[in-house]
């Protein structure tokens, strides 16, 4: 699950520390729970380990127990990893992708487009009309765009996203 770079973006967001988010869930994983000892068996700063920690969990991918230390030194924290949670902040940030591509494609279907051969910008109808379909900033002739091309696009990566979120799931369950 760590080796998956879906995976380890959603970690990177979270923690902002790829190396060290990593390693400390991998800790976690494997049966290391507390920070002290996740940080003598990875050489992480200690410091640094909490920040993850405290990250995951912010974002509900971490959960610990307090444990009163019997050498009364403080407190043991001991964590555990929620490897679900994953799963379902992966299919949130595709769902909130996917509606984005949703809205762009509802913006390219509803509008018509003109555009400036000389510098690439492109106008509403609305905007090319009020500047009589001549560019406002150089004056050139606007020329309409067929946005068919876009819209496909668009649709493709949308199916691209539907798939690899199925895909991704499916290789971390």
């Amino acid at each position: 699950m760590l080796t998956d770079p879906i995976v380890q973006e959603i970690l990177i967001d979270i923690t902002h520390d790829e190396e060290s988010s990593v390693s400390v869930i991998g800790c976690i994983l494997s049966g290391v729970t507390s920070d002290f000892d996740i940080a003598e068996e990875t050489g992480i700063n200690l410091t640094i380990i909490r920040k993850v920690l405290y990250d995951l969990h912010s974002a509900g991918l971490a959960t610990y127990n307090r444990i009163e230390d019997p050498d009364n030194t403080g407190d043991i924290y001991s964590w555990k990893f929620k490897q679900e949670r994953v799963c379902e902040i992966i299919q949130s940030k595709y769902v909130n992708i996917s509606a984005e591509i949703e809205k762009s494609i509802k913006y390219e279907e509803e509008n018509m487009f003109f555009v400036c051969k000389s510098n690439n910008h492109r106008y509403k109808f609305e905007n090319a009309s009020d500047h009589n379909f001549e560019c406002p900033i150089c004056g050139d002739s606007l020329k309409h765009q067929d946005n068919s091309k876009i819209i496909l696009e668009l649709l493709k990566e949308k199916e691209a996203i539907s798939s690899m979120v199925k895909l991704n799931i499916n290789s971390i369950i």
